[in-house]
């Protein structure tokens, strides 16, 4: 009880007044030279570029979202961030509509299940966040469950290096959102990415999402006054 008690205003306060995609990209400062190494490595990144440069875009950092008091009970977000792991907050690019999503992310030394290599585990859980992410925007009230996540394991994925998780939803049925993706690996310019893992997933919008979300909204903006 005491617990929920704690995280009760920083709950309401996500829900009442989330940061914007534009302020997610503000809200993160390196804090040591090998954060802003990876940071500075991402930012010049030719595909990063690019990505910024298309206008169906919109550019942010999802574990920003998350309320600061939430952030050391959450896996990828809290848990699985800071040094030897996800080292920099990930960067995530999503076409209007939830359509597609491209994220770019940077995996540690420590996140391994066999040396060297990345736990199998945690690219399934990148995926199945990065894909539940990508069609949020094309259902009624904008969240959903995982329902089913198939994985396909292709190639190794090397620890310490710089991955991309592209997604991109196949179909809409109203509360159900059907979705495929892979993640590769970053590569220079005019070199071609490994797929090292696919995925598909069904994600099915609770049935009464859109009452609640509605009701804490009401709420929240009622106490405020």
């Amino acid at each position: 009880m005491t617990a929920a008690l704690t995280f009760a205003p920083a709950i309401k306060d996500v829900l009442s007044k989330p940061p914007s995609d534009v302020e997610t990209l503000s809200m993160y400062t390196p804090n040591d030279d090998i954060s802003a190494e990876i940071e500075n490595f991402i930012n010049n990144h030719h595909l990063v570029r690019e990505l910024r440069a298309n206008p169906d875009l919109s550019e942010s950092r999802p574990h920003m979202k998350i309320p600061e008091p939430l952030r050391p009970h959450t896996l990828t977000g809290g848990i699985l961030s800071g040094p030897g792991k996800i080292v920099v907050p990930p960067f995530s690019w999503s076409e209007k509509g939830g359509k597609s999503l491209v994220s770019v992310v940077y995996l540690g030394e420590d996140l391994c299940g066999h040396p060297g290599i990345v736990h199998g585990g945690l690219l399934a859980t990148l995926l199945d966040e990065g894909l539940a992410r990508c069609c949020f925007p094309a259902l009624p009230s904008k969240i959903a469950m995982t329902a089913s996540l198939n994985i396909n394991y292709r190639k190794p994925a090397p620890s310490g290096a710089f991955v991309v998780l592209r997604a991109k939803t196949v179909k809409v049925e109203g509360r159900k959102a059907w979705v495929e993706g892979h993640i590769e690996t970053l590569v220079g310019e005019g070199e071609e990415p490994q797929v090292l893992v696919e995925a598909s997933a069904l994600f099915v919008e609770p049935r009464h999402a859109a009452v609640s979300y509605a009701l804490t909204d009401k709420a929240s903006r009622t106490s405020s006054h």
